[in-house]
């Protein structure tokens, strides 16, 4: 398992590990004082204090103080993590839209934050990095779709770098998000931050998003459906690597349930 700490960060040092871990779909922890705000089927408010955030890949978030074994708030699976930095204080927004509901957690102090690659042992898969599956599509280009063209890797936009970009058939700009394992709803909200981004820059030509992954969750393929964007499904290696890294071809296991 991998892991990724800061201690006591900055605010801003915060935000750019969580915004790393949200679009990578990884389980977030943040323990800190904070504020609590949710407005949604009813309202409520909860004042200072030392709590720990739980955030993970599915969209659900638990907020847990010092007693109790439940949390004080919390949101269920499907849910969008956002992290901003407003007046100082680092901000861990969660949304869904059915019903509509928001839970706002605002730090005043961060002592801990914590980034995990965490793959239940029930839907363990032999996967490759976002470098070899970059490599993939450079090598063949028509895995993402025929007439694709890549021109740019890590490509700078307003809303950040993009994994890939480049051109379809028809030569409309193409932003490609790379992701090397299942990714939940935060993925697709990246991917429309730079496809916002990309389409200033070329107004009218309409700029199309593709999220590549392995996999993505049921909530995900919906944000992406009603966003106009797009997914294919396609793993770090090949076949071939798969069965000759792990000793047994994909054909050899049963199917993950």
């Amino acid at each position: 398992m991998s892991v990724m700490t800061l201690h006591r960060p900055a605010h801003r040092d915060a935000l750019a590990l969580l915004e790393s871990a949200f679009g990578d779909g990884r389980m977030v922890t943040v323990f800190g004082r904070c504020r609590v705000e949710y407005d949604g089927r009813a309202s409520s408010s909860l004042g200072p204090g030392d709590r720990l955030v739980v955030c993970k890949p599915d969209g659900t978030i638990l907020v847990h103080t010092d007693e109790q074994r439940e949390p004080v708030n919390w949101q269920p699976p499907g849910c969008t993590h956002r992290a901003s930095v407003r007046e100082g204080r680092l901000r861990i927004r969660s949304e869904r839209t059915s019903p509509e509901e928001r839970l706002d957690v605002a730090f005043e102090r961060i002592e801990q934050v914590s980034a995990y690659e965490v793959t239940d042992r029930s839907d363990l898969a032999l996967t490759g990095s976002e470098e070899d599956l970059r490599q993939r599509i450079l090598d063949d280009p028509s895995l993402v779709e025929v007439g694709f063209e890549p021109t740019a890797a890590e490509r700078e936009t307003a809303a950040g770098p993009v994994d890939l970009f480049g051109s379809d058939a028809e030569e409309r700009p193409v932003v490609v998000e790379l992701k090397r394992r299942r990714v939940g709803p935060s993925a697709a909200s990246q991917l429309t931050r730079y496809v916002a981004a990309v389409d200033e820059e070329f107004p009218e030509t309409g700029v199309r998003g593709i999220l590549v992954a392995p996999s993505v969750t049921d909530r995900t393929a919906a944000m992406l459906d009603e966003r106009g964007l797009e997914f294919v499904a396609l793993e770090p290696v090949g076949d071939e690597d798969t069965a000759d890294a792990s000793g047994a071809s994909p054909d050899d296991d049963a199917e993950p349930g």
